[in-house]
C-alpha cells in the first residue's frame, strides 16, 4: 500500500513537470484599431482549449500556451469584432481590434424602402428573429407584449385563437378605428395571426407622422411592417420548430360555496325579518332539493364542472435555399388550441412560398404568397350562468339522469350545450394572400418596383341551437347559416433613387397607389329544424322565422405619395414626405387630402467634440413634425340609406322604405392628426449599454364621431367631423450587456412608456354623458358616484337625510346640498388606460442553457369589475364572494343582504354599481424559458445543425390589488368596441367602457418545444 502511494505520488509529480515543460508564456497588448488606444477586459482565449485570460487596464496580457506553433488566440470584446490570431512561435503579439459596426449598419425596414439603423430620422422600434423567438404564441404581437415602447398590447381573452388589443400611442379617435396598419412583404394585411411567428424575418413599428406619413391616412394609428423569411443562395436549409403545452386556468374568482349562498340568503331574510335562526330555514329553503341539499350537506362547484385543462400544440418546418438566380422559401405550419372549455378548439393550417428570380443583372420577379385555413369550434363561456345558479341544485337528478332544466324550474343546465347533438357553432375560413413584384433596374442609382397584391377571404359560419341549449332555453331550436366573402386587390408602383456624391447622399421615392376593398355577405335563418342532426345545412326544413339577408360594401382608396431623404457626412439627415390620399367613403368634394411631415436627425457621436472619448458610443438627436388622417369609418357613411319595414295595404302586404337609423353627412371629410416628435438614441461603453427615449404630442382634430341626434328628427345618429383630442407621452427604452465575458451572456432590457390622452372639445361646448366623452379627460373614463362607505348604525339620522339606512351605500354628497343627484353628484372615477406601462426582459446564456424571464407592468388604471356586480342582496341566485355588512360585522366594503332587494333595484337605485369600481393595476411575470443548446461537435456527427430543447410557461403569476383575477381580461372592456356597455340612467349613464369581464379568462400555458436545423 505504502509503494502504491509513493508511486502514485512519483507519477503526479512526473506529469507536472511534463505539462511545464509543454507550455511556453505567451504576452502581448489588445488596442482599438481606429485610435490606437489600450483595451481592457478583453477576453482571450486559446482557440479549442480553456485556457484564456484578460487583458488589464493597459490592455496587456499574458499566459501560458502549448508549445508549437499551431496555437491560435481568439479575442472577444463587446462593442468590437472577435478576431483570431495565430500566434505562431512568437512570445508577444500586438493585436487590434475593429468596432462592430453591425448594429449601426443594420437594415431597417421604413416602407416602400430600407436604411440603415444609424440614418433613422424617425420614431422606429425594430424587432429581428431571435427576439421573436423568446416567446413562441400563435400571435406574434402576443410575444412582444412590454417590449415595445409606446405600443400598448394585451390579450383579447383566453379563448382559443383569441387575438390582441393593439393600440400605438393612446387613442386619437373616439368612434373610428384605433389599430395599427399592417403591411407584410409590402402590401397590406388584416389579420395578423394569420402569419407564423416562425415565417417572419423582421418587424418594424412606426409610431411617429414623420415615419408612418409615407403611408398617408392607412397609417394614422401607427404602422407594423412584417418581412417574411425569403430563400438565399447555397445549401438548402431546413428548420423545424415544435412545441407542445398545456393550458389551465388559475385566477378565477369563484363564488359562493353552498354553506356560504345558506348564510347570505339566511342574512338576506333576516333583514326582513322572516328569518331569526335555522329553525326558520324551511321558509326561505322551501323546495325539496333545497331540503335535501341541507340535510345532507351537499351543493354544486357549477364552474369546476365546465372548466378543463386546454392543450396548446404548433408545428413548422421551413426550407429555404437557391441559387445564384432562383431563392425559394417554403413553410407548412399546424397549429391546435383546445380551449378551457369544451367544444372551444382551434386548428390553423398554413403554407407559405416566397420565390424571387433574376431574369438577368437588371430585373427581377417574384412571388410571396401564403394559404391559410381556420377549422374553429367556439362556444359561449357558460360561467356567466354557472355564476349566477343556486349551488344547491344538481346537474342529475337522483337517479343519475342529466337534468335540462334545473330542480328549481327556472334555470337551464350550464352543462347543457355540452350533451351531444345539442350544439354547434362552427366556422370555416380560408385566407389567400399573393403579392407578386417586378423590379427593374434602370440605372445603377435608379430602380423600379411594381407589386400586385391580392387577398382573398371566405368564411362559412354555422350555428345549431336545439332547445335544451342555454341560449335557446326550452323554445324552438335556431339554425344559423352565414357566408362572407372579401376581396382586397392592391396595386403599387415605386420608384426610387439612390444617389451619392462626396460628402452628400439623397434617396428619393415616388410611389402611386391603388387599393380596392370589396365585402359580401349572406345570411340565412330559421327556427324549429325538426331534425336535429341536420344542424345548419338543411333550413329549407325550418318552417318558423325563416330569414335571408345579403350585403355589398365596396371602397376605395387611390394615393400618391413623394420622399426624400438626404444626408450629409451621414452626420446631418433630413426627411420630407408629402402624400396626397383619396378616398371613396368620404363625401363627394371631400375625399382628398394631402399630409405632409418632415425629420431631422444629428448623429452627434459622429462629430470631433465626441471623437477622443470611450463613454459614448453613439449619440444621435432626432426631431419630426407630420400630419396624418384617419378615414376609417364604415363605408357610405356620407350616404343616406332605405331601410325596408312591413307595409300593408289593407289586408295586402307590400314593402314599405324608411331611412336608415344613420342619416348621411355630405360634408364628411377626413379626421386629421399632427404629431411632434423629439427623440434621442444611445449607447455607452462601446454599446455595453444602449437605448432611446421619445417625447411626443399628438393632436387630433375633425373627429370622425357618431353623433346622436335627438328622436324628433327620425333618425338615431350621424358621423359628423367634430371635436379635438390630444395625446402626449414619453417612451423610453433601454438595453445592457450586464455580462459579456465570452463564457456567459446576461442581457438585461427593459421599456417605460406613459401616454396621456385628453379630450380637448367635443360637439357641444358640454360634456358628452350619453357616450361617457368628457372635455379635459381621457377617452375611456368612468363616470359615476363615489362609494365612500357604508351606512353605520351611528349615522342613522344622517342617512335618513338622503333616505337611507344603515347597512346601504354611502355616496359623496359632492356639492353639499344635502341630497344627491345624477346631476350634481357624479364625477370621473378614473380611466380604463394605464398611466404606464413598463416591461423588463432578462435573457442568460451559459454552456449552451439559455434562460430568459419577462415581466410586465400595467400602472394606474380603473376596472369596473363583473365578479362584484354578481353579488345579489336577496340571496335568490348565488353571488360573489363579499365582506358583506350586518349588525356584527360593520364592514364598509358591501351593503347589507336584503331579501326585499332586488340586484337590478340595487344597481339602479341604491348606487350599486359603485361596488364594481377597483384599481387594475398589475404585475405580470408574463413568460419564463428555459432551453439548452446541443453541442454543434455532437449534432454534427448526426448531421443536424442546430437542436435546442426548452420549456417554457407564460402567465405564471400576476401581482394586483385583485384576488384570483388577471386585470389583463379587463383590456377588451377598454377597447373601441367594448364587449357590454352600460347604459343605466339612473346611475352610469353612458358608460363608453364595459365591465371587466369573467368569460373566457386567460389560462397558464406551459410547453415544451424543440427547435432543429439541418
Amino acid at each position: 500500500m505504502k509503494h502504491g502511494v509513493l508511486l502514485t505520488a512519483a507519477l503526479a509529480g512526473i506529469s507536472t513537470l511534463a505539462a511545464a515543460q509543454q507550455t511556453r508564456p505567451l504576452t502581448g497588448k489588445v488596442l482599438d484599431s481606429a485610435s490606437g488606444e489600450a483595451l481592457p477586459g478583453v477576453n482571450v482565449v486559446v482557440q479549442n482549449t480553456s485556457i484564456g485570460t484578460v487583458t488589464n487596464e493597459s490592455g496587456a496580457f499574458s499566459l501560458n500556451v502549448p508549445e508549437g506553433d499551431a496555437v491560435t488566440l481568439v479575442f472577444s470584446y463587446v462593442g468590437y469584432l472577435p478576431q483570431t490570431v495565430a500566434a505562431g512561435k512568437q512570445s508577444n503579439l500586438s493585436v487590434r481590434l475593429k468596432t462592430d459596426q453591425k448594429a449601426l449598419d443594420e437594415v431597417v425596414v421604413i416602407g416602400y424602402g430600407e436604411v440603415k439603423k444609424s440614418d433613422v430620422t424617425g420614431a422606429i422600434v425594430s424587432v429581428k428573429e431571435e427576439d421573436l423567438k423568446k416567446l413562441p404564441t400563435t400571435n406574434v404581437m402576443e410575444s412582444l407584449q412590454g417590449r415595445l415602447p409606446g405600443v400598448d398590447i394585451t390579450r383579447a381573452s383566453g379563448a382559443s385563437g383569441a387575438g390582441v388589443n393593439i393600440t400605438v400611442r393612446g387613442n386619437r379617435s373616439l368612434t373610428a378605428n384605433n389599430g395599427p396598419l399592417f403591411i407584410v412583404d409590402g402590401v397590406q394585411y388584416n389579420s395578423i395571426q394569420d402569419i407564423n411567428p416562425n415565417d417572419i424575418q423582421s418587424m418594424e413599428v412606426l409610431k411617429d407622422a414623420a415615419s408612418t406619413a409615407v403611408y398617408g391616412a392607412r397609417g394614422a394609428n401607427g404602422v407594423i411592417i412584417v418581412t417574411t423569411k425569403k430563400g438565399a443562395s447555397g445549401k438548402t436549409r431546413v428548420t423545424v420548430n415544435s412545441y407542445i403545452g398545456q393550458s389551465e386556468v388559475v385566477n378565477y374568482p369563484h363564488v359562493l360555496t353552498g354553506p356560504e349562498y345558506i348564510e347570505q340568503k339566511r342574512q338576506a331574510n333576516r333583514t326582513t325579518g322572516l328569518w331569526n335562526s335555522p329553525a326558520d330555514d324551511p321558509k326561505i329553503f322551501g323546495a325539496a332539493y333545497q331540503q335535501a341539499a341541507l340535510a345532507n350537506g351537499t351543493w354544486t362547484d357549477w364552474p369546476k364542472l365546465l372548466l378543463r385543462k386546454g392543450m396548446q400544440q404548433d408545428h413548422q418546418v421551413g426550407i429555404a435555399g437557391g441559387g445564384d438566380q432562383t431563392k425559394f422559401y417554403l413553410s407548412f405550419d399546424y397549429f391546435n388550441e383546445k380551449g378551457v372549455f369544451r367544444l372551444d378548439e382551434l386548428k390553423r393550417y398554413t403554407t407559405r412560398f416566397n420565390l424571387e428570380h433574376a431574369l438577368n443583372t437588371k430585373v427581377k420577379v417574384g412571388l410571396q404568397s401564403q394559404l391559410t385555413y381556420y377549422n374553429q369550434n367556439a362556444r359561449r363561456d357558460p360561467l356567466n350562468l354557472a355564476n349566477k345558479i343556486d349551488p344547491l341544485t344538481s346537474p342529475t337528478d337522483a337517479n343519475g339522469n342529466f337534468l335540462s332544466i334545473l330542480q328549481n324550474g327556472r334555470d337551464v343546465n350550464p352543462l347543457a350545450d355540452e350533451q351531444p347533438g345539442n350544439y354547434q357553432n362552427n366556422v370555416r375560413t380560408t385566407r389567400t394572400f399573393l403579392t407578386a413584384f417586378g423590379a427593374y433596374q434602370i440605372l445603377p442609382s435608379l430602380s423600379l418596383r411594381s407589386n400586385l397584391g391580392l387577398t382573398l377571404a371566405n368564411a362559412r359560419t354555422g350555428i345549431y341551437r336545439g332547445s335544451n341549449t342555454i341560449d335557446i332555453a326550452g323554445s324552438t331550436p335556431q339554425s344559423f347559416y352565414g357566408v362572407d366573402f372579401n376581396t382586397n386587390w392592391s396595386w403599387e408602383n415605386i420608384l426610387n433613387f439612390n444617389k451619392s456624391f462626396g460628402d452628400h447622399s439623397i434617396t428619393a421615392t415616388a410611389v402611386s397607389s391603388l387599393l380596392t376593398f370589396n365585402t359580401e355577405q349572406e345570411t340565412a335563418q330559421g327556427r324549429n329544424q325538426l331534425l336535429g342532426y341536420q344542424l345548419y345545412y338543411a333550413l329549407a326544413n325550418a318552417n318558423q322565422q325563416m330569414g335571408i339577408n345579403s350585403a355589398y360594401v365596396n371602397s376605395k382608396l387611390i394615393s400618391f405619395t413623394g420622399r426624400v431623404q438626404y444626408g450629409y457626412k451621414s452626420r446631418y439627415l433630413l426627411t420630407l414626405t408629402g402624400r396626397q390620399d383619396y378616398s371613396s367613403k368620404l363625401a363627394a368634394g371631400h375625399k382628398g387630402a394631402f399630409f405632409p411631415s418632415a425629420a431631422v436627425a444629428w448623429r452627434l457621436i459622429d462629430e470631433g467634440f465626441l471623437a477622443d472619448q470611450t463613454v459614448v458610443s453613439d449619440l444621435k438627436l432626432r426631431a419630426s413634425y407630420g400630419l396624418a388622417g384617419n378615414y376609417d369609418i364604415p363605408a357610405y357613411s356620407s350616404q343616406s340609406l332605405l331601410t325596408r319595414i312591413p307595409f300593408a295595404y289593407g289586408d295586402a302586404s307590400a314593402p314599405g322604405y324608411v331611412y336608415s337609423s344613420r342619416i348621411g353627412n355630405p360634408d364628411l371629410t377626413w379626421e386629421k392628426s399632427t404629431t411632434k416628435n423629439v427623440g434621442v438614441d444611445f449607447g455607452f461603453l462601446r454599446g455595453r449599454i444602449s437605448g432611446s427615449v421619445d417625447v411626443y404630442e399628438t393632436r387630433t382634430r375633425d373627429l370622425l364621431i357618431d353623433r346622436f341626434l335627438p328622436a324628433t328628427s327620425g333618425v338615431g345618429v350621424i358621423t359628423q367631423n367634430v371635436g379635438r383630442t390630444r395625446n402626449r407621452g414619453i417612451e423610453v427604452a433601454l438595453n445592457g450587456r450586464v455580462v459579456d465575458n465570452g463564457k456567459v451572456q446576461w442581457n438585461v432590457g427593459g421599456t417605460w412608456f406613459a401616454n396621456q390622452e385628453e379630450i380637448l372639445q367635443l360637439a357641444t361646448e358640454s360634456d358628452d354623458l350619453l357616450n361617457g366623452w368628457f372635455v379635459g379627460h381621457p377617452t375611456r373614463v368612468f363616470y359615476d358616484y363615489e362609494k365612500i362607505g357604508i351606512w353605520q348604525l351611528n349615522e342613522a339620522d344622517e342617512a335618513m337625510r338622503y333616505n337611507q339606512k344603515p347597512g346601504q351605500i354611502k355616496v359623496r354628497d359632492q356639492n353639499g346640498d344635502g341630497k344627491i343627484t345624477a346631476a350634481a353628484d357624479r364625477k370621473i372615477l378614473g380611466s380604463a388606460l394605464p398611466r404606464w406601462s413598463s416591461s423588463l426582459n432578462s435573457d442568460v446564456t451559459w454552456n449552451g442553457f439559455d434562460f430568459s424571464m419577462q415581466w410586465f407592468v400595467r400602472y394606474g388604471q380603473t376596472i369596473r369589475y363583473e365578479y362584484d356586480q354578481l353579488w345579489d342582496p336577496q340571496g335568490v341566485e348565488n353571488s360573489s364572494k363579499q365582506d358583506y355588512w350586518t349588525p356584527e360585522n360593520p364592514t364598509n366594503r358591501f351593503p347589507r343582504p336584503d331579501a326585499s332587494l332586488s340586484k337590478s333595484t340595487l344597481q339602479n337605485s341604491l348606487y350599486g354599481n359603485t361596488l364594481a369600481y377597483r384599481d387594475g393595476t398589475y404585475l405580470k411575470l408574463r413568460a419564463v424559458t428555459l432551453g439548452y443548446t446541443l453541442p454543434t461537435s455532437v449534432l454534427q456527427k448526426i448531421g443536424f445543425g442546430t437542436a435546442r430543447v426548452y420549456v417554457q410557461g407564460k402567465n405564471l403569476w400576476v401581482l394586483s390589488h385583485i384576488k384570483n383575477y388577471d386585470p389583463e381580461r379587463a383590456a377588451s372592456a377598454a377597447t373601441s368596441a367594448p364587449e357590454q356597455v352600460f347604459t343605466s340612467a339612473a346611475s352610469s349613464s353612458g358608460l363608453a367602457v364595459g365591465l371587466s369581464p369573467l368569460s373566457n379568462p386567460i389560462p397558464r400555458v406551459v410547453t415544451v418545444g424543440l427547435n432543429l436545423s439541418f
